[in-house]
């Protein structure tokens, strides 16, 4: 197979880098809703300062999975996992956690951006300021600062701190979310399609922030756009029917799938 793609697909550095450790691991994962198997023996490493991207058609366990990785699933009534999540070795469904604790670990920026309704400054500082990681007023507001300056926003929003997050473009919000995701320190960042409710250009600025975020998080990004997994993610890992069918270098994975459900997804035939 040659391309897949009318051009040639730019890899953002398109490999696992053999320093990078696993961040994260799911082994044998298996999870219900109900009577429903959503995920099937899930086996799969998540790379320290890598970006790891989901695709795969709808319904195939991408979001049920990257919601197992911070245990928002556990709200669920009914829903079940059997295996182990772990983040640095430890097991993160250990019964002696705290699933509050557990997710404070963890970022996440939804597929539609979803600012709190109060002010810029206040989107950035209020998660930090309950958790106790700052206490001044000069604290508060050089993390404010320094979040908005990570997401490329200081110079455009800092004159208009105390206007509403709900205000800005839909751009500017996804971005403010990045920024209060990153604000209190987590180790990886979850991404649910942080880009299917933008335009290109609001896009291409979220993808740039991507792979500058990654040289202090672990980043995880479900995107039905297979463009976007060449451009942002080192390694692709391909969903069907709950099932962990590939995971590999992005470029292997597009240009030499091992599975032919794979191949298929890429160029169309199905999805």
């Amino acid at each position: 197979m040659k391309y897949l793609f009318e051009k040639k697909l730019d890899f953002p550095d398109g490999h696992h880098h053999p320093e990078h450790g696993a961040k994260m691991a799911c082994e044998n994962v298996d999870f219900w809703y109900g009577d429903t198997h959503a995920l099937k023996s899930v086996d799969l490493e998540i790379f320290a300062n890598e970006t790891l991207a989901f695709i795969g058609p709808s319904g195939c366990g991408k979001s049920t999975l990257l919601r197992c990785l911070n245990r928002t699933n556990d709200i669920i009534p009914g829903a079940r996992l059997e295996g182990r999540v772990t983040l640095d070795g430890r097991d993160l469904y250990d019964p002696t956690l705290d699933p509050t604790e557990v997710r404070r670990r963890f970022g996440w920026v939804a597929q539609k951006p979803n600012p709190f309704p109060s002010s810029v400054f206040e989107n950035v500082a209020y998660g930090p300021r309950i958790r106790g990681h700052v206490h001044r007023r000069d604290e508060t507001e050089a993390l404010v600062r320094h979040c908005l300056e990570r997401v490329g926003m200081w110079e455009e929003l800092k004159d208009r701190l105390g206007d509403p997050g709900t205000d800005l473009s839909g751009g500017q919000q996804q971005r403010l979310c990045i920024a209060r995701a990153i604000a209190y320190g987590p180790d990886v960042i979850l991404m649910d399609e942080p880009c299917s409710a933008l335009d290109p250009t609001a896009t291409a600025r979220i993808e740039a922030l991507i792979d500058e975020l990654r040289s202090d998080f672990t980043v995880v990004i479900i995107t039905h756009n297979m463009q976007q997994a060449a451009r942002v993610a080192q390694r692709t890992a391909f969903f069907h029917l709950g099932e962990l069918v590939e995971v590999a270098d992005t470029e292997t994975l597009f240009t030499e799938p091992a599975d032919p459900r794979c191949h298929d997804y890429i160029i169309g035939r199905f999805g």
